[in-house]
């Protein structure tokens, strides 16, 4: 097999630390087969995220914010276990961890201005909306003889 790809970037020039990542290794679930339960497929990727040093320090601030409810003890942990190999299914959980913290990395957007409605469109409509029920005024309670 090809060795490991290139680090996995977060936004910019900002890689995953390969440092700091904590790799697990189990059995994955699911129906057996031959070599399948001698093979630790499933591939579980712990980051410290509020000890790195990787990040900027507003990154790491907004990632801690965004990402709370999924941290335990300020660690994110992502599993893959969708591939038969290991490696492939350490490539997903690095790729999924570096997409994780890119969008809760992400910059806030920014606040909608509001737009103003041109006042020839509000104009044409309630000349419409007359037109209207000028129609409808014309339809109702005479008899047609």
């Amino acid at each position: 097999m090809d060795p490991m790809s290139g680090p996995h970037l977060i936004r910019g020039s900002v890689a995953l630390p390969e440092a700091e990542l904590a790799w697990r290794f189990s059995r994955s679930s699911g129906p057996g087969g031959q070599h399948v339960n001698t093979s630790d497929s499933r591939v579980e990727l712990s980051f410290d995220l509020a000890r790195t040093e990787a990040l900027p320090e507003v990154w790491k601030r907004r990632a801690l914010e965004r990402l709370a409810g999924r941290l335990v003890g300020g660690v994110i942990t992502v599993r893959a276990a969708e591939h038969r190999s290991q490696w492939r299914n350490r490539e997903a959980a690095a790729v999924r961890l570096a997409a994780l913290l890119a969008e809760a990395t992400a910059p806030p957007p920014k606040p909608r201005r509001p737009t103003r409605i041109p006042r020839g469109i509000n104009e044409r409509r309630l000349r419409e909306k007359k037109q209207r029920a000028e129609t409808k005024r014309g339809r109702q309670g005479r008899d047609w003889g």
